[in-house]
């Protein structure tokens, strides 16, 4: 046979090869071609050429047949495996004959395709089929899914007021349509072009529309960019949806606004500093003064040398007459004015 074209007994196998060396499997004739300076597939890779892909789109909550175009009638005891790919995520939909968990209720399962009965937007995603024998890799098939859903309300992110000559963005979102829509921008009612230079209507303003993120930047802003503004959103699945309208005011640097802001910063600092002054001034910050400490008489430190607890009583200052003789307050007795800082003068009177 040809080299590289089809399957050669190799001296001393009573296996077929290809000229290659790799092993024919399942009596196929496919074999890869000998190619200078390239190295064999590692084990479990494709061994036959034999990758397809497409692209498969229904609306929302119908049946849908995904067909497996790497299986083959001819081939003997395959191993058919299905696996459901989203982002970076891979799931097992069909092994070891039969359904994985998730997909038991939902979809039915033949040699050459898989059935749904009813998909949803989460069912968006690759199915991948690989038909397996033993450990190496026969083929592999490779169905994109696009449930359709029609676009949601979009919400258009308006600033209310832009400074002339400096950089405004507008944004459009949408989250619920499949696939995912593009965004058009309207002012006034009118469509905006991609380029503003190719209207009458727009060719004064200078922005940049990208119909896939839903952004329209102004840069710069000038007195021409101010109107109402709406978006809306399609992808060809249901009507198109409009977003609410929302006005943008184009206006120049306002130097008044800035200097009065600063004017009545000035004044606040002003009011802060003068309270500050006046509570000094007022004493209200002062240090209180020490108390004063008292000399208990001998009879009074016997009883706490004994044990007992002197009571204490606090009174309201008054006026305490003076004893006719002696002069002296009564041994045992102590008593005189304690002052408190805000409080006006108390009589801390000892009793024994």
């Amino acid at each position: 046979m040809g080299t590289g074209t089809g399957p050669q007994m190799l001296a001393g196998l009573g296996r077929p090869r290809c000229s290659s060396g790799i092993p024919q499997d399942l009596g196929s004739s496919w074999c890869l071609p000998r190619v200078s300076g390239a190295s064999l597939p590692p084990a479990g890779s494709l061994v036959g050429a034999q990758v397809t892909s497409e692209t498969t789109q229904v609306p929302e909550n119908s049946a849908v047949d995904i067909y497996c175009t790497a299986y083959k009638p001819s081939m003997s005891s395959p191993r058919i495996e299905w696996k459901f790919q989203k982002g970076t995520s891979l799931v097992l939909l069909y092994y070891g004959n039969e359904l994985t968990e998730p997909y038991k209720n939902r979809v039915q399962f033949s040699s050459t395709k898989i059935h749904f009965s009813t998909v949803t937007r989460e069912d968006t995603g690759k199915y991948i089929c690989e038909v397996v024998e033993g450990s190496s890799q026969i083929s592999k098939s490779e169905v994109n899914l696009i449930v359709q859903v029609p676009p949601s309300k979009p919400v258009a992110h308006v600033p209310t007021s832009a400074t002339i000559g400096s950089k405004a963005v507008l944004r459009c979102t949408e989250t619920d349509g499949s696939p995912p829509p593009t965004f058009r921008w309207y002012r006034d009612t009118m469509l905006m072009p991609s380029d503003p230079k190719t209207s009458l209507t727009f060719r004064n303003s200078s922005y940049t529309l990208d119909s896939t993120t839903g952004e329209l930047t102004f840069e710069p802003v000038s007195s021409f960019d101010t109107g109402d503004y709406y978006c809306e959103a399609s992808n060809n699945v249901g009507s198109p949806q409009k977003s609410d309208v929302v006005h943008m005011e184009a206006n120049e640097v306002n130097v008044g606004g800035i200097v009065a802001a600063v004017v009545v910063l000035l004044m606040v600092l002003a009011l802060i500093a003068f309270g500050i002054w006046f509570a000094y001034s007022r004493g209200f910050f002062s240090t209180p003064p020490a108390r004063r400490s008292f000399t208990a008489s001998p009879r009074t430190a016997a009883r706490r040398g004994s044990g007992a607890r002197p009571k204490t009583l606090w009174l309201r200052r008054c006026r305490v007459p003076e004893p006719p003789s002696p002069s002296q307050p009564p041994p045992g007795r102590v008593q005189t004015d304690v002052l408190l800082p805000g409080v006006r003068p108390l009589l801390r009177r000892e009793l024994l």
